[in-house]
């Protein structure tokens, strides 16, 4: 092991060049790779530390002995350096920093702001005007709101030209899912009381208030004997009730706050986000941080904090497990940031408190889960060693599988699986270029595997790092194939296998192919079924590659290859024929007739029809 005196040195050589001012410091080993992004309020006197302490902990002590050169930025205070510390952590993932992994945006009830408004899912960048509600922590959760919302308030979902037209009614309203603006069955005054009283229970909660003018409005219905409208209503309150109990109401009354809480154990992390909007749980997401298995569990979530906000909207409440050490900073940071004075506090006492050990249970049950299934994972990849009698154990598998109809829309696919289950970002889809191997299984493998590797090679470290074994979805031939590529590149070291169904097709009854033998598994090995489901989902994901390809070919018009024909054009012809075989059965005088057609346009395209 080389010592940690290496990136000492390096440090000290810029020491006296550094600014005594706050800002950002990266180290870097030998292949230019960001190994460790940091922040401070004073950076000579950060780096420092690094030169003068003795005994630093282990991790640190790695991270120097790979430190060969030092990248400086600085900033104009504190907080903006907070900021550009947790960009850079995620736009590089160094290995010695903790990652917040599984990052992504959460989806959002968005209301227009349209004369007669509509609801609908969001998720991504906030720029249409209207109002915003959430984050849920699911797809699920907002599809499910959304729907009981419509029940209740009735506001529409259909499009603003069916609007506009304002002649024919939309589905909705014969379900009772809409008040009918797209057929001017609500005036604009009565439908802004819907979106009014929409906002107020999504923003404020307050669906008591809503009940009991329900409940008065379906007596009165009853009263005048309009037992219909009366019935109407009654689903209404019913459905009040379902979304009270599916986004249940926080005994803490948080209008507006995200509860944060991480349990650790065994090297691991899981943090749990609970939302809580209007006085509502919106539902919680678990999150598991890659970082040093000595890491201390206030560091991770005060990191955590820091990286999951960078790009997301921000409560102006925080509440956390554990006391974090930059509490203040991160406070400052993100009220700037947001424009709003938000607060990080810790439960001490009463619902608080509660709310927040239900929050630690689930990141608990969370991370024995994943703990569980990282063990059983491992178990499969070391079986697969022992079955093959491979040299190396295995922690990535890529899988490659092919689709294609006679040739047509040829499409190669690549899935990853790891000892955390399968990394979706590390899928591929290749379309086959080739035209002699778009027939050909074979050829197929040939060029795929050509084109990730030496991509690979090309670009070492900027691409996906090679995988520990490569699963091909066929028999013997897919083997050879498949082997002599990788060969030619030189990569001899990665192992090939190939899995080929049974003789009838029968699952179970695979056969794979691997180095000059054949190898079978009892139907009910573990370790069958596992290879099985990596085997399917790299099928299903070249056939949904397949079947986007084909579709995007037949949605393009016959117009499309006609030269001189563009999207305007297009257009005219379209909107005048209706279809691109009407146009092919019009006269050249009838082609000429549409606005925008000149004479020379219109013979290509009567030509290219009757040549």
């Amino acid at each position: 092991m080389l010592s940690p005196d290496v990136g000492k040195d390096v440090i000290k050589k810029e020491l006296n060049l550094i600014p005594k001012l706050p800002g950002v410091y990266r180290m870097l080993n030998s292949d230019n790779e960001v190994l460790y992004v940091g922040k401070a309020k004073n950076l000579p006197n950060r780096l420092k530390s690094y030169v003068s302490e003795k005994n630093h902990i282990i991790r640190t002590e790695r991270m120097l002995s790979q430190t060969r050169k030092l990248e400086i930025t600085t900033t104009a205070n504190e907080s903006e350096a907070l900021l550009l510390e947790a960009n850079l952590i995620k736009k590089f993932k160094p290995k010695f920093n903790i990652l917040l992994k599984d990052d992504k945006s959460f989806p959002y009830i968005f209301i227009s702001d349209h004369e007669f408004p509509r609801i609908e899912r969001h998720r991504g960048a906030k720029n249409k005007s209207g109002k915003y509600y959430g984050p849920f922590a699911s797809s699920l959760a907002v599809n499910s709101a959304i729907k009981t919302i419509q029940k209740i308030f009735l506001l529409r979902s259909c499009t603003d030209k069916q609007v506009e037209i304002g002649e024919k009614t939309c589905f909705n309203y014969f379900l009772k899912r809409c008040s009918g603006p797209c057929g001017g069955k609500i005036n604009k005054e009565d439908y802004a009381k819907l979106v009014e009283a929409t906002d107020e229970f999504l923003s404020k909660g307050k669906s008591r208030k809503i009940q009991t003018t329900l409940s008065s409005q379906m007596e009165k219905a009853s009263e005048d004997l309009d037992f219909e409208k009366a019935a109407i209503i009654r689903d209404k309150i019913k459905s009040l009730n379902i979304i009270q109990s599916s986004l249940t109401v926080s005994e803490a009354n948080l209008i507006e706050a995200d509860v944060i809480a991480g349990y650790k154990e065994s090297g691991k992390t899981c943090v749990q986000v609970f939302f809580y909007r209007s006085k509502q749980n919106w539902g919680n997401q678990a999150f598991f941080p890659k970082h040093d298995p000595d890491e201390k569990l206030k560091d991770i979530l005060n990191s955590f904090i820091s990286q999951f906000y960078e790009n997301k909207a921000v409560p102006r409440q925080i509440i956390v497990s554990e006391d974090i050490k930059e509490k203040n900073l991160i406070e400052n940071t993100l009220s700037k940031k947001e424009n709003k004075n938000i607060k990080i506090s810790t439960a001490k006492k009463g619902s608080r408190l509660r709310i927040v050990s239900l929050a630690i249970k689930n990141a608990k049950n969370s991370l024995n889960r994943k703990l569980y299934e990282s063990q059983n994972n491992r178990d499969l990849l070391d079986n697969i060693s022992k079955k093959f009698n491979l040299e190396n154990s295995i922690s990535l598998i890529e899988v490659y599988d092919n689709s294609h109809i006679q040739g047509t829309n040829s499409v190669g696919a690549l899935i990853t699986y790891g000892e955390e289950g399968f990394i979706k970002k590390r899928y591929r889809k290749f379309n086959i270029k080739n035209e002699k191997v778009k027939q050909d299984d074979y050829g197929m493998i040939k060029e795929v595997l050509s084109r990730r590797f030496t991509r690979a090679i090309k670009e070492k470290g900027n691409y996906l790092t090679f995988p520990d074994l490569v699963l091909i979805d066929g028999g013997k031939g897919q083997y050879s194939s498949a082997r002599e590529i990788m060969n030619e590149l030189g990569l001899n070291e990665i192992p090939v296998i190939s899995i080929a169904k049974g003789k009838f097709r029968n699952r179970g009854d695979e056969t794979f192919f691997y180095n000059g033998k054949n190898y079978k598994f009892l139907k009910n090995d573990p370790t069958l079924f596992f290879l099985q489901r990596i085997r399917d989902e790299a099928h299903r994901f070249a056939i949904s590659a397949h079947r986007l390809k084909r579709k995007k070919g037949i949605s393009k018009s016959l117009l499309d290859q006609i030269e001189g024909v563009g999207g305007t054009r297009k257009r005219a012809l379209l909107n005048h024929f209706g279809s691109a075989r009407a146009v092919e059965s019009a006269s050249l005088d009838e082609i000429k007739s549409v606005d925008g057609i000149e004479e020379k346009v219109a013979k290509k395209i009567y030509n290219y029809f009757h040549e």
